[in-house]
């Protein structure tokens, strides 16, 4: 069970949600909870129509304009809403969130006559997986503006909406090459969520957004949260790279327990596979930096396999932690990420992007 905790911040809280949201009427999902400005709750203590507890639903945040290298974030909630069931649950006030300034929207003249502009949109949908399953996906642009509010909303709906772990998307560029297994690192509420994937043990500074804050506070309000970064090759970052988008949703779907389509997903990654073959075999710089980029990483996984065996092999020596396994991986970057910026870096930019 989470709980929810009161703080000095309630009292904003309370001010700002309403004005951030319109639900759909009638819901597709029963809200068993007043809003966050009418009365404080326990999370986990909803009921359903009989009586007996509400399943805590899983929320994916999949926010277009942050971190989204290789459009693997905008891909995966488009992919969803297009092959899934769902239906739409709130809509987010966007006059109060973007500043179109920045982003201005394509706006369409058709014979001297301003006929329509780009529809822009911030949404929460409930979607049911291939068994029927259901999740809330929270999907759009990313606000450029109050990103307190904005927060305090998205903890208003799934506190509302008996949330219990929220998953949130990103996609980087990394010195890495599209010809060995895409990496996926996670980051965490609790430890035990992201066990199995890689993680930075390490204490950093990374450049904030609405995704994160919205973590934070959901985070503070008792709810699990967990963030999945793919690694996208960084010469083809401002290409689609649906290996990325693919890892991502395979990743939510192990920590939800829901089922969903990713076949035609798994034919875009072979096509694009093969168009980048096509580009290595055609240009000899490509595949000169294509080369020390496998050498690179293939040299340092060797290096760590190595010393994981060494150290099964001596007595008296432990297991190597997943904590000491992710600061080798962390270290292995950052060496990449050193050597990129030299030889085979500057020559990557040059590399398969500018030839697609």
């Amino acid at each position: 069970m989470h709980e929810h905790f009161e703080n000095n911040n309630d009292r904003t809280e309370q001010q700002s949600t309403g004005r951030m949201y319109e639900l759909e009427y009638p819901a597709p999902i029963q809200f068993d909870r007043e809003s966050i400005a009418d009365e404080p709750a326990v999370l986990g203590e909803g009921t359903s129509g009989d009586g007996a507890p509400s399943e805590e639903l899983p929320m994916l945040v999949a926010l277009q304009g942050y971190a989204d290298a290789g459009q693997a974030v905008s891909s995966a909630s488009s992919h969803l809403l297009a092959a899934l069931e769902h239906s739409p649950v709130a809509s987010f006030k966007i006059d109060e969130l973007i500043d179109y300034r920045s982003r201005r929207p394509g706006v369409t003249i058709d014979n001297s006559k301003v006929v329509d502009s780009e529809d822009i949109r911030l949404d929460l949908h409930l979607v049911k997986d291939t068994q029927g399953r259901p999740f809330l996906l929270l999907s759009g642009l990313e606000p450029d503006l109050k990103w307190g509010a904005f927060s305090d909303a998205v903890v208003d709906l799934a506190r509302r909406g008996q949330v219990g772990m929220v998953a949130s998307l990103y996609s980087a560029p990394m010195t890495v090459p599209h010809t060995r297994s895409l990496v996926i690192s996670a980051h965490a509420s609790e430890a035990s969520l992201i066990r199995d994937y890689h993680t930075w043990d390490s204490r950093m500074i990374v450049p904030g957004a609405a995704a994160l804050e919205t973590e934070k506070k959901l985070n503070r309000h008792g709810f699990e949260t967990i963030g999945f970064t793919a690694h996208v090759p960084h010469y083809i970052a401002a290409s689609d790279y649906p290996e990325a988008t693919l890892r991502l949703l395979q990743a939510f779907g192990e920590v939800a327990n829901r089922e969903l389509p990713l076949k035609a997903l798994e034919g875009e990654l072979e096509r694009v596979q093969r168009q980048l073959q096509d580009q290595v075999d055609d240009s000899q710089e490509i595949a000169t930096v294509v080369s020390a980029l496998e050498q690179q990483y293939d040299a340092e996984m060797e290096r760590m396999r190595r010393k994981r065996e060494n150290n099964l092999l001596q007595p008296g020596q432990d297991i190597p932690t997943g904590e000491e396994l992710g600061a080798e991986f962390e270290a292995f970057l950052q060496n990449m990420s050193d050597e990129g910026g030299s030889d085979g870096g500057s020559a990557g930019t040059d590399g398969p992007e500018e030839n697609k």
